[in-house]
């Protein structure tokens, strides 16, 4: 699919574009679904090696362009992918994930790998120890491709901030690809990758995915443990999937949930069978629309899309009406902001006042200026509001099952606009309809739901209540299967 931008570059570009589509048997098979690519490696129509060239060849050849990846460690997927082929050739096969290349988040710590959380700080920082997630998906057959290009520390949504460089959006290059996961949402979306982690905290893993025409997933806060990964705010930092469709999120998510014993934030609760899910009817689903502030001050192309997919999810449920979530005696987004603040300051401090110079410019005055002037009271009463918000938020969904909103309420920014001269941010970030599920732990799922006229993707946003992880898949699942949005990709 050739863009009209790119058509009317004339004959040069349409040269190369030919050259483009001319991929070779290794690179074709990186245009299958994680689904797909996994059926095939346990039929043996396909090697876990193929897998890896495939999705090496795009990352030599489109990567330059993107700025997704930070590390590739072509030699050991190279490597792990060949132990893993004379494992299934000897008929032992770990599960879906079995030699399929996946991406990781470079604010996920990789044993022996940099673990550069995308500043200068850490661009030389080598972890001993796999993060709890990296090594789950290890143990379930999974070949790590390499580290994904972020915004710096996980402190923004644009991805245009970081020591390596910005990350571009592969269905316009001259825009930001969202954030902080751009770099996982590029990957994937460019097909350099089956899927990647991601963390989401104020919506950094659903911002990225409308942003990038891809699926992004955040599951319950305490489903997924966050040991091994560079915080941002504790109380609100998800480890979450993004992925070409909902069968794939539900594919790698079944390798990571679970209790951690030695993350506290995590719950001990069962895991359940999420491809189980997709069996599941939705026509008794009862879905809210929290008409404000979600739906105000759209887009007007946004809006579009997002009312013509409620109209296909009204004949997928049972009802579908206006909701009003909980009232606070603190606003949400003040609580949000009081949180993440003090929580960033607190993890960063000791390198604030040690070495300020090694963070990019708008990182350090985020950090600082952000918590400034917010009192150990305020924080500690936010804070506590928090907890009393994830408790009641169990009575929406007495009367519903899930609820819906867009994605974003704002279409992706360029990067040569994100930046002023004093090198602060001046897009706004649109956090308004993701962070709020972060505040309340909820999971919460992005899946493309259409296009704007200049071809870039509009994202609708599904969530649930605690640990109905299932249910939100479930219906993100029957909408992408009415829909052929996801079956779309960049023309990069």
């Amino acid at each position: 699919m050739i863009s009209r931008r790119a058509f009317l570059l004339g004959g040069c570009a349409a040269v190369a574009f030919s050259a483009e589509m001319a991929f070779s048997a290794e690179d074709d098979v990186a245009l299958l679904s994680l689904a797909a690519a996994s059926d095939r490696v346990r039929k043996k129509a396909v090697s876990p090696v193929e897998l890896v060239k495939g999705c090496l060849q795009r990352i030599e050849r489109l990567n330059p362009g993107l700025n997704a990846y930070i590390t590739v460690t072509a030699e050991a997927a190279l490597s792990r992918a060949r132990e893993l082929e004379a494992d299934v050739q000897r008929g032992r096969w770990r599960g879906p994930l079995h030699g399929v290349p996946v991406a990781l988040k470079d604010n996920i710590d990789t044993a022996g790998v940099r673990t550069t959380a995308a500043s200068e700080l850490f661009k030389d920082r080598v972890p001993s120890e796999d993060a709890e997630v990296v090594r789950r998906l290890k143990n379930a057959g999974a070949i790590i491709l390499g580290k994904t290009n972020l915004h710096e520390f996980a402190y923004g949504g644009t991805s245009a901030i970081s020591y390596f460089g910005p990350v571009h959006n592969p269905w316009a290059l001259e825009r930001i690809p969202g954030g902080s996961s751009g770099g996982s949402a590029a990957a994937t979306a460019a097909r350099l990758c089956f899927g990647a982690l991601g963390t989401d905290t104020a919506g950094s893993v659903r911002n990225p995915a409308c942003y990038c025409g891809v699926v992004g997933f955040k599951p319950t806060y305490g489903r997924v443990s966050n040991r091994g990964v560079a915080p941002l705010s504790w109380t609100l930092d998800h480890v979450g999937l993004l992925c070409r469709t909902v069968e794939d999120v539900a594919l790698m998510l079944a390798a990571i949930a679970g209790y951690d014993e030695l993350d506290p934030t995590t719950v001990n609760t069962p895991v359940p069978d999420y491809s189980r899910a997709f069996r599941s009817q939705t026509s008794n689903l009862r879905l809210g629309l929290p008409q404000s502030p979600f739906f105000d001050s759209l887009d007007p192309e946004i809006a579009k899309a997002v009312d013509t997919a409620i109209a296909v999810l009204r004949k997928l449920t049972a009802s579908v009406e206006d909701v009003v979530l909980p009232p606070t005696t603190i606003p949400l987004d003040q609580i949000f902001i009081d949180v993440r603040s003090v929580e960033a300051y607190a993890y960063h401090s000791q390198w604030l006042s040690e070495s300020p110079e090694k963070y990019g410019a708008t990182t350090l005055q985020r950090l600082v200026e952000n918590s400034a002037g917010i009192e150990p009271w305020a924080y500690a009463r936010s804070r506590r509001e928090l907890d009393l918000l994830r408790r009641e938020i169990k009575k929406t969904f007495a009367a519903v099952d899930l609820l819906i909103t867009p994605t974003m309420s704002l279409l992706p920014a360029k990067i040569s606009d994100n930046v002023d001269e004093k090198g602060g941010l001046k897009y706004p970030l649109g956090i308004r309809n993701t962070a709020p599920f972060d505040v309340l732990g909820l999971p919460a799922i992005s899946v493309p739901c259409g296009f704007t006229t200049s071809g870039l993707p509009v994202g609708l946003q599904i969530a649930g209540a605690p640990f109905a992880d299932s249910a939100v898949l479930t219906l993100a699942r029957a909408y992408e299967l009415e829909t052929e949005w996801h079956r779309r990709s960049p023309p990069v």
